[in-house]
């Protein structure tokens, strides 16, 4: 089996693991996935869904470049929510709780399907090296596989710790053996590592709880889907979450348990995730809060399997016991599984190239938590982009690299090999400087194209975007060249409460305000038939809307975005020696040395890298 040189190894089955191997797949690449369980590709260790504020923008940039997160969670949801909808559009993020157990099968079985992909169950326990160069890795096993790239994709595993209150125990998931020997072989080649944590709830038994005493979160009305693809169709039925509250009792039962926290204790040195505290964190840094919400999440439509979102924990089971059962709808709780935290090993991403291959070792990719990122969006994306370069570095074509003003994925690339992160990086709508650009509902139109260029997405996605732009287009141009009459319109006006007019008036004017949404355009006679003989589908109308009544900011981005994107066309040689520029500040000589940015525009975004110091060198660059 293993007597041919493969042209991508892809180490690890996670989310950042599976997109990888699909992606260089895809494009051609003969791929090996090599993982510890065969049986838990893609699996959901954390809480069972999808998405959420940016994290939904990522899955739909994931599926308009040819990913699987997308189909796969339309598949297996039990639930669709569509965020921020009271926000502008730029805030909209979709998300959906997903059958747990489903999603990691159909994620194995699109896999299956894929032609190229090999599997091999073992653990890699070393990497082999010539030179400057990786040639393969070899496994527990002692066998050797010979790959001319390889993606790194080990999640929380390299040198995993579980802690359980004063228990600890190798593991880098619950009941799976950590990875042992990539760290070390990693190391001695140069590379700088460290440690980070990050931690899970307990899971509970759902038919032990008393729902009575909670509040019901429904999923939307009329639920959306996150592929662009016609063959997955939204939920006609779904499962609720639930809401309940933590209380001053309850955080003064954790409290008796802090002494033997491993992350009060001092036993966990590593730093955690900001955005998703333990509750002990949350308790100790918002001592003045009385409660904190609990979401009651079921992990799929069969099982009775409870996820209890917002109460991740590492405290002492007897603890975790005794405050869970205050909580209400919990007196009576059976627990599964306790809450865990867990430590593993990270490379600072400023190792990376923008392609996700590192600096020091030539065809060895990182993606997912390796980088020091959290959450699977973000490894998907990672796995996805890092897949795509391998391929195409096999292939000796250009590199695919997404800018900032490009998609979220762009974002987060940059930010991790430009900024680095000193905690578990996860994405934001903030993080972006131009999420008005960057919407969940034109990630196809963005994206799609590109990926049909380098041969990743299908022709069926590329005449789906094709007849998207072009009936949007249509729809405009109709609103633009199209007038309306008093007497049709005013009615509508007053029924809103906006001003009434006095003559005819362009409907694209009319669309524009901010009191009408397309529901009251659709209203008018003449557009409700226009939309029926043009069959244009709540897609388009949604598309249509938002470049109607945001058409100011989003070409007011634009032209920010060309500003800065001709910084990026100035480009800086890899060989450069900032330590010859005496102009430049010493930070700004050792950050631009260490990170070796490939634009003034990659330069300009580096902490501690000042405004005066991009003068510097636009000098030395002739500009």
């Amino acid at each position: 089996m293993f007597s041919t040189e493969y042209d991508v190894i892809v180490v690890g089955g996670g989310h950042a693991g599976g997109e990888a191997a699909a992606a260089a797949a895809n494009m051609g690449a003969h791929t090996l996935l090599i993982t510890m369980s065969l049986q838990n590709i893609a699996q959901m260790s954390c809480n069972p869904a999808m998405g959420g504020i940016a994290k939904g923008q990522i899955v739909r940039e994931i599926d308009a470049l040819g990913g699987y997160s997308g189909i796969v969670t339309d598949e297996t949801a039990i639930q669709f929510k569509m965020l921020n909808k009271s926000k502008g559009p730029a805030m909209w993020s979709p998300r959906a709780q997903s059958d747990r157990m489903r999603f990691a099968e159909t994620w194995r079985n699109m896999l299956e399907q894929t032609k190229n992909v090999d599997f091999f169950q073992d653990m890699v326990k070393g990497l082999l090296f010539e030179g400057d160069k990786i040639v393969g890795v070899k496994t527990s096993l002692g066998i050797e596989i010979k790959s001319k790239t390889v993606i790194l994709t080990a999640g929380t595993f390299l040198n995993g710790l579980i802690h359980i209150g004063n228990k600890t125990f190798g593991g880098g998931r619950a009941g799976e053996s950590a990875s042992i020997g990539i760290t070390e072989d990693l190391v001695k080649v140069g590379f700088e590592s460290g440690r980070m944590k990050t931690g899970t709830p307990p899971r509970v038994d759902g038919r032990s709880l008393d729902y009575s005493k909670m509040i019901e979160q429904p999923g939307d009305e009329n639920p959306e889907k996150f592929s662009y693809l016609s063959l997955t169709k939204p939920l006609e039925k779904q499962r609720s979450c639930y809401m309940s509250y933590t209380s001053l009792e309850v955080h003064d039962l954790l409290r008796t348990g802090f002494d033997r926290s491993p992350m009060f204790n001092g036993r966990i040195q590593s730093i955690g995730p900001r955005y998703c505290p333990s509750i002990e964190d949350k308790i100790d840094r918002f001592a003045t809060k009385e409660r904190h919400q609990i979401f009651v999440e079921p992990e799929g439509w069969n099982t009775v399997e409870v996820y209890v979102n917002g109460f991740s924990t590492s405290l002492p089971e007897d603890v975790q016991d005794k405050a869970l059962r205050k909580v209400a709808g919990f007196e009576n709780v059976k627990f599964f599984r306790y809450g865990y935290a867990i430590e593993y090993d990270f490379f600072p991403p400023t190792q990376l190239t923008h392609t996700l291959e590192t600096k020091l070792i030539k065809n060895l990719y990182f993606a997912g938590q390796i980088n020091g990122t959290t959450g699977y969006e973000e490894a998907a994306a990672q796995g996805l982009m890092a897949g795509i370069n391998a391929a195409l570095n096999v292939q000796n074509r250009a590199p695919f690299i997404l800018k900032r003003n490009e998609a979220y994925i762009g974002v987060l690339i940059d930010d991790l090999i430009t900024k680095g992160t000193e905690e578990p990086y996860r994405m934001f709508t903030s993080r972006a400087e131009y999420r008005t650009l960057l919407r969940q509902d034109n990630a196809d139109l963005r994206l799609t194209p590109m990926a049909f260029e380098i041969g990743l997405a299908s022709k069926e996605r590329m005449d789906r975007v094709i007849e998207k732009q072009e009936k949007t287009d249509l729809f405009v141009k109709y609103l633009i060249e199209t007038s309306v009459t008093p007497k049709v319109i005013n009615p509508i006006l007053e029924e809103n409460n906006t001003a009434k007019i006095s003559q005819s008036m362009k409907m694209f004017k009319i669309a524009a305000r901010p009191q009408l949404d397309f529901h009251d355009i659709q209203k008018i006679p003449s557009v409700a038939n226009f939309i029926l003989e043009n069959n244009i589908d709540n897609e388009i109308i949604e598309q249509t809307e938002v470049h109607v009544k945001y058409a100011g900011y989003i070409e007011k981005e634009k032209n920010q975005a060309d500003k800065l994107n001709r910084l990026e066309n100035v480009s800086i040689p890899s060989n450069f020696d900032y330590t010859k520029v005496k102009s430049l500040s010493i930070e700004a000589r050792q950050k631009l040395t260490k990170i070796k940015p490939i634009t003034i525009s990659q330069a300009s975004r580096i902490s501690g890298v000042s405004p005066s110091d991009i003068s510097v060198l636009l000098v030395y660059m002739g500009r």
